[in-house]
């Protein structure tokens, strides 16, 4: 009986390892860097802060950065779930809107996230020239997007 859960927990952890890589690489969810302004440079392994010994003002920072934090990993774990819906949901548009070519390709079945994303990044220019300009997500994404980093958004703006 001890074996049996031993091999359960260890597929359980297999899964969650597998998660973690595709949220990293996939949607970039866990690649969030915790840094203020306000900190002072430290080594790199120096150890901990003492956050006790700081100034009030400091470590209220530091509650409202971790906060940030906590919720940029929990909008990645919500955000990592919308490809899944999308390839089960929306198989043929996004087999038609995946511009590409792979070896294990099968039509038939769902794409995987990684085909999704391709296929989401490469129809991001025909959504910005298509949709209006009061539409909330194109006007998100033209306000808050660096456009030297995505050329789909110089086609638009």
């Amino acid at each position: 009986m001890r074996l049996i859960c031993l091999i359960l927990l260890q597929s359980y952890r297999f899964r969650i390892e597998v998660g973690f890589r595709q949220a990293l690489h996939t949607l970039g969810t866990h690649a969030y860097h915790f840094w203020m302004m306000a900190m002072t440079s430290r080594k790199r392994g120096g150890g901990n802060q003492y956050l006790h010994r700081a100034s009030e003002d400091y470590r209220r920072l530091v509650r409202r950065k971790m906060d940030a934090y906590h919720r940029t990993i929990q909008l990645g774990c919500v955000a990592r779930r919308l490809p899944q819906h999308l390839a089960l949901s929306r198989l043929r548009q996004l087999w038609k809107c995946f511009r590409s070519w792979m070896r294990t390709m099968n039509r038939a079945g769902p794409p995987s996230e990684a085909v999704v994303a391709e296929a989401l990044r490469g129809t991001l220019p025909e959504f910005l020239l298509g949709a209006p300009d009061d539409h909330e997500l194109k006007k998100f994404l033209l306000d808050h997007a660096d456009p030297k980093r995505c050329p789909a958004l110089q086609l638009a703006g």
